[in-house]
């Protein structure tokens, strides 16, 4: 008798929780945006690197401009991207295409995951491709979960990534920069896990 398709995630999903943090494989992705919603907005640009072991990898590190953004809105301002800078940039197809590879079979960790992976599932649903990260980790969530649970307000920036890395104090990076962003997240992820393990060797379920 074959088990239920659900009871399959569930264990599936236990086990992953039941690993060691430093036993993943992960891939942390930033994307730049013309806006916030994704059924009216577009993907700007998009960066990722692989982290293992509790490493990151730069030499994993890529980055995709999409040359068909209609509309750049507020782009050059703040992400420093003009009409000329997409020229040099792939079609969206191709870009979703080398997020999905980057993807499949690892971790995801973005900084505001229901942002990012909002804008990713519905490219991916444009183009038929089909995205499966084992786990989607939010270096956001985690920052609100711990100041909640330390009584400290939240205020309107207090969960930007800068705002984030300055409490861990890590060094502030250039913003609205898809691939010093992705960096700047894996970092991030590696500050929380190390606070809340307090240095010892814990499994994926203190932060997911």
């Amino acid at each position: 008798m074959e088990l239920y398709p659900w009871l399959l995630r569930y264990l599936r999903e236990y086990k992953l929780k039941q690993s060691y943090f430093d036993q993943q494989k992960y891939v942390i992705i930033d994307l730049e945006l013309t806006g916030l919603v994704p059924s009216e907005h577009e993907i700007v640009s998009a960066a990722w690197l692989n982290m293992r072991a509790s490493k990151i990898d730069l030499c994993t590190a890529g980055y995709m401009l999409n040359k068909e953004v209609q509309d750049l809105s507020q782009s050059t301002i703040y992400h420093g991207i003009d009409d000329d800078d997409l020229l040099e940039g792939s079609s969206l197809r191709g870009l979703i295409a080398s997020l999905a590879t980057a993807i499949n079979g690892h971790v995801l960790v973005c900084h505001n995951a229901v942002l990012d992976w909002g804008f990713i599932q519905r490219v991916a649903s444009m183009y038929q491709y089909r995205i499966t990260p084992k786990a989607i980790i939010d270096t956001m969530k985690i920052e609100k979960r711990r100041l909640l649970a330390q009584g400290r307000p939240l205020t309107q920036d207090s969960l930007t990534l800068s705002a984030c890395r300055a409490r861990y104090g890590l060094p502030e990076y250039k913003q609205h920069d898809a691939l010093c962003d992705a960096l700047a997240t894996a970092e991030l992820l590696l500050a929380q896990y190390s606070a809340i393990s307090m240095g010892r060797r814990e499994k994926l379920s203190i932060i997911i």
